[in-house]
């Protein structure tokens, strides 16, 4: 996948301003910043919700910036959302099944098929207690899971994942880094994940990091390296007092 020189604007506001990123097969990237810095626009930019006033979206060397989010997801980007947004009277079984019809095979495997893989995938995130529970009777918490697991199931190529740990208890922050960083590895899925608060899951998680400002690219750097850059602690972490 390549962004280059994407610009978002909503009237005269530039929410994206010339941000240009390229994420290789199996690699495992944060997009931070503060609130208002870009990062959603980006994300809806990526999966096809907004089209860029200027730049292009390339994705194996196809240009896609003015497909659809229905005509993206066969061709291999997935996505998570921050609020999750389940089938609520569907089982998990079934939501799961859902992300495997409409992702990467879609057309090539039927309804029963479908419910036998997403059994990999619920396993996968730990919920195959709940496995035929209506997913609008699951916790916040299990909702996100879900969610993951349906994004998984998609077989993206490219899957973006929106504040996908915000309000896990850090163990289960824990096994969520832990499980996507195995199966990035194993099925080469590019992850790229965009976080406002939790550190722990980015330095856990990412390899690189994009710090995002005012709609601009700030830092592109190895994570260790980004999250100590003073560019990036006087505008996001805060500089230490006395510093």
């Amino acid at each position: 996948m390549k962004l280059e020189n994407i610009t978002k604007k909503f009237g005269g506001l530039v929410a994206v301003d010339k941000v240009s990123l390229e994420i290789e097969a199996g690699e495992l990237i944060g997009i931070v910043g503060p609130n208002g810095s870009g990062k959603t626009t980006l994300y809806n930019v990526i999966s096809g919700v907004y089209t860029p006033e200027e730049g292009r979206v390339i994705l194996e060397g196809k240009d896609i910036t003015r497909l659809p989010p229905y005509r993206r997801a066969p061709m291999g980007i997935g996505r998570t959302f921050q609020i999750p947004r389940p089938f609520s009277s569907a089982s998990v079984r079934e939501n799961v099944a859902v992300g495997i019809m409409f992702g990467t095979l879609s057309g090539k495997v039927g309804v029963d098929e479908s419910l036998e893989m997403a059994d990999h995938y619920i396993e996968l995130v730990g919920l195959q207690a709940y496995r035929d529970k209506a997913s609008g009777r699951l916790t916040p918490t299990e909702k996100k899971l879900m969610e993951i697991a349906r994004a998984l199931a998609m077989k993206p190529k490219l899957l973006l994942m929106d504040e996908a740990m915000a309000g896990m208890h850090p163990r289960d922050i824990d096994d969520v880094v832990r499980f996507l960083k195995e199966t990035a590895q194993e099925e080469n899925i590019a992850i790229v994940s965009m976080v406002e608060h939790i550190m722990r899951a980015v330095a856990g998680f990412a390899q690189r990091v994009m710090v995002m400002y005012q709609g601009a690219k700030l830092v592109d750097a190895p994570t260790a390296e980004a999250l100590g850059d003073l560019r990036v602690i006087d505008v996001y972490l805060g500089r230490p007092s006395g510093g």
